[in-house]
């Protein structure tokens, strides 16, 4: 077994905790859960609606990915996190589709949850595979 590395991505946005962006051993990639912030403005205010806070939310897991040399098609499972599970999840599958190839979905769990960091209504981490 590898040593364990702890990554923090240059361009991705500012922790809203205290966490890495990610932790490696032997290939597999765990990124912490991303927030719908703003890179490099991480007091600006939140998207309004699910649609535009997934967008940025899969926006900065790629930031995470290219930082290490990754993409989305790398990714083996993403984790989900919705505070407004039943008004959300119909909008939020349609536009977490649209990233990836089809066929190639990534295995997934999505969980309603009361809060998250910041008040946003969604939170996405994943694992991913390098080749």
């Amino acid at each position: 077994m590898s040593a364990l590395l702890f990554h923090m991505i240059s361009g991705a946005p500012e922790p809203v905790a205290p966490f890495s962006h990610a932790a490696e051993v032997d290939g597999w990639v765990l990124l912490t859960g991303q927030m719908p912030t703003h890179p490099g403005r991480p007091e600006a205010p939140l998207p309004e609606g699910i649609e535009a806070q997934t967008r940025l939310v899969i926006g900065n897991l790629r930031r995470v990915l290219v930082g290490l040399g990754l993409d989305l098609r790398h990714v083996a499972r993403a984790g989900a996190y919705l505070t407004h599970f039943e008004e959300d999840y119909e909008i939020f599958n349609r536009v977490y589709r649209s990233y990836f190839d089809p066929g190639r979905l990534p295995a997934r769990t999505c969980i309603g949850v009361t809060a998250l960091a910041r008040g946003a209504r969604v939170e996405i981490d994943c694992i991913a595979r390098r080749p």
